[in-house]
């Protein structure tokens, strides 16, 4: 191997299996190889991580940067900064923009505004046009590999397939091309009719009893049918209640193509933080009662749950500060991702150190994803061949208060107050710093993610 760009040195790699010493060799924005830790190696740059973790590049393959049409709340600058400050190094954006994202041309025109701007590499989800579902057939691996339906809408989401005949034809057409469907699975009549009856909430504490467990539970029994009568892929996203996580897991146990996402803020807040955060808090689908929260860890320690994603979906304060029936759902949380993970596996799991505790925050958020959306040749491991996305996380570093410095548009979180556990010190994408943490200001790297 010609002279080596970079070696980082004296760190602890980790996998989804397990975490040991080793000096990692970093070539032309891939990793070149793993050597024993110490080994003489001259590279152009070497850099002392002793007493730190190597993990993957995280994926967050659930945010909502905004553009186009809505970058007041967020743009792919401030994203992708916010991004690569918690270890995220690749994002599969949503389509639901303005306008949304629902063919081939709109994907490349996209890429076209991306491009450029976005400091982590990234793919998109195609969107669903509900009045001409056939035009999903139109998308390849290459614009799109997976494919967003709405079974329920809000504020920044109006594209909604209600029709079950349309929604069945979407199966069919997505099993046939070998694309998967990412599902936000609230069945939008079951909200309908609770409208009907009991009208708008009146306050953020109301909201729950007005967007309750029961759409989504309808919801994932349906999808569970689908996956049956087509063979079709389905991924469901931002999983809240014990019940819907029950069912997905009995799915996948009996053999179908099912699998399920839960959220950082799901596995964080519970109903009774509703008190203090208010519409802060206010998501779809909604913030759970304190036994849901512990079925979704569950999920997490006994490989039930499949990804970990942010949901990251900015509002301005002023719109969420808006009379609880028009506060839009929905919070920033890319660059906390990391940390909620890490923390709550602190917490959950006080006998156990970074040592068996990070292979699971590289299974959910590097390796899951990476399998299920097709990026395992170059994301999701640290292993010779595959790009040098690289965090160097310190676990013993509290962060509190966190996030110290907000980097996502919007300049606001929920997590704010919070005491983090562990930070990212540095992010590099395909060998390049990223990220780098400062003590009285942040470095960011240039931008150059890709389309991938």
């Amino acid at each position: 191997m010609a002279r080596p760009d970079l070696v980082l040195t004296g760190g602890t790699v980790v996998s989804s299996t397990g975490a040991h010493r080793a000096d990692l060799v970093v070539h032309q924005g891939r990793v070149a190889a793993l050597q024993p830790s110490g080994s003489a190696c001259a590279a152009a740059q070497v850099i002392d991580v002793s007493g730190r973790y190597l993990l993957p590049g995280l994926i967050d393959s659930h945010v909502h940067f905004r553009q186009p049409g809505l970058e007041h709340k967020e743009d792919w600058v401030h994203g992708s900064r916010a991004a690569v400050a918690g270890g995220v190094t690749t994002v599969i954006d949503m389509p639901n923009t303005r306008p949304p994202l629902s063919s081939p041309a709109d994907a490349w025109t996209k890429h076209r505004l991306v491009d450029g701007a976005s400091l982590v590499d990234y793919r998109f989800h195609a969107g669903v046009d509900p009045a001409d579902v056939s035009r999903v057939a139109a998308f390849t691996g290459r614009e799109a590999g997976s494919v967003k339906v709405f079974l329920s809408g809000h504020h920044t989401a109006p594209e909604v397939v209600r029709d079950p005949v349309a929604l069945d034809r979407i199966c069919g057409l997505l099993a046939d091309r070998g694309l998967t469907m990412v599902c936000h699975a609230e069945h939008d009549d079951v909200f309908a009719l609770l409208d009907r009856w009991r009208g708008e909430p009146g306050s953020a504490r109301d909201y729950e009893s007005h967007r309750p467990r029961t759409a989504g539970i309808v919801a994932v029994a349906q999808l569970i049918d689908l996956a049956r009568r087509h063979g079709t892929r389905i991924h469901v996203l931002h999983v809240s209640g014990r019940e819907e996580a029950d069912l997905l897991t009995a799915a996948a146990a009996v053999g179908l193509p099912v699998s399920f996402e839960v959220t950082g803020h799901h596995l964080t807040f519970t109903d009774a933080d509703i008190e203090g955060l208010g519409s802060l808090i206010r998501l779809r689908p909604a913030i759970r009662d304190p036994a849901d929260r512990d079925r979704l860890w569950q999920a997490v320690l006994e490989r039930h749950a499949l990804t970990v994603g942010s949901d990251h979906a900015p509002h301005t304060l002023a719109e969420k500060r808006r009379p609880a029936a028009q506060a839009p759902p929905g919070l920033p949380g890319v660059q906390e991702l990391l940390a909620t993970l890490y923390t709550g596996l602190v917490a959950r799991q006080p006998g156990a150190g970074p040592a068996q505790l990070l292979p699971i925050v590289v299974r959910l958020l590097a390796e899951g994803p990476a399998q299920l959306f097709k990026l395992e040749h170059r994301k999701g491991a640290l292993e010779p061949g595959r790009d040098a996305d690289v965090v160097v996380f310190d676990p013993t570093r509290a962060d509190p208060g966190a996030p110290r410095r907000i980097h996502a548009k919007c300049g606001w979180s929920a997590y704010s107050g919070l005491d983090f556990q562990g930070t990212v010190e540095l992010t590099l994408r395909r060998g390049m710093v990223a990220y780098r943490r400062g003590t009285d200001e942040d470095f960011f790297g240039t931008p150059g993610g890709i389309w991938l």
